[in-house]
């Protein structure tokens, strides 16, 4: 996955184009969270995420990128992340689905992620989904200019550890800006050593806790996308689009009424 290996810091313009593509996709995952129902498939999920966000004037900044061939990805219940939608791949009662999407919105991205239970779920796997929401609250806790980079993977780790899941190590989050993928990359656990570096007030980033209800190891589907536990226990994914200031980080991808 392509890397644009400088971090940037946005100007008020930039800021200002950064908050109208994080609030347009806010918009897209209400509707998406009102569409989610057991016996539709994940390519109609795709198609009405890619209509949506046409709709509100941005561009599925997913569909082709490096060849991924849909505008969201439909991660269901072992699933992590990069799950390809299928006509094929039925939702069910009970399941959960990861929904991983993004768009552009004149040459700005935003990206966010949320897992949704289809109908009537266990109550394991509504803590689960619960658990790695609020991790990703911890971990913007820390997410002020001054602060270092690694403080917001500890606060992460430091809130999951008690209940016992499983933090995914082998994907992060990311710096976001012009590009989907910019540095710096953002664990989600503790790192032994450093603290990464010194946030700054303008800074744009994704941080997105990926959670297990088993072993946090995973393995890569023969699709070369799909990333899936290897235990076949449940995952859940909670991401937002963030803006780093002197105070409180501002969540660009969180919908306001």
């Amino acid at each position: 996955m392509f890397w644009n290996s400088k971090v940037t810091i946005k100007n008020d313009e930039e800021i200002a184009l950064m908050r109208e593509s994080g609030r347009l996709l806010s918009i897209v995952f209400k509707e998406l969270e009102a569409y989610v129902r057991p016996g539709i498939s994940t390519k109609e999920i795709d198609t009405f995420a890619e209509k949506t966000i046409r709709g509100l004037g941005g561009v599925p900044n997913f569909l082709n990128y490096e060849g991924f061939p849909g505008s969201v990805c439909t991660s269901v219940n072992d699933q992590v992340v990069h799950g390809i939608p299928s006509e094929y791949e039925i939702l069910d009662e009970g399941d959960i689905i990861s929904l991983d999407c993004g768009l552009i919105y004149k040459g700005y991205h935003s990206d966010a992620a949320r897992t949704y239970g289809v109908g009537k779920i266990s109550k394991e796997a509504k803590d689960l989904i619960d658990v790695t929401r609020r991790s990703f609250f911890a971990g913007i806790e820390k997410a002020v200019a001054g602060n270092r980079l690694y403080d917001i993977s500890r606060a992460i780790d430091d809130y999951i550890a008690p209940h016992g899941y499983g933090i995914v190590r082998e994907l992060t989050g990311h710096g976001i800006g012009k590009n989907l993928h910019e540095e710096p990359m953002i664990p989600n656990y503790k790192k032994l050593f450093g603290r990464g570096i010194k946030l700054k007030a303008g800074m744009t980033l994704a941080i997105e806790p990926m959670i297990t209800y088993g072993s946090r190891r995973v393995v890569w589907a023969e699709d070369d996308w799909t990333v899936i536990t290897e235990d076949g226990s449940l995952a859940a994914h909670y991401e937002n689009t963030i803006l780093v200031t002197e105070g409180r980080p501002e969540i660009l991808t969180l919908y306001k009424e």
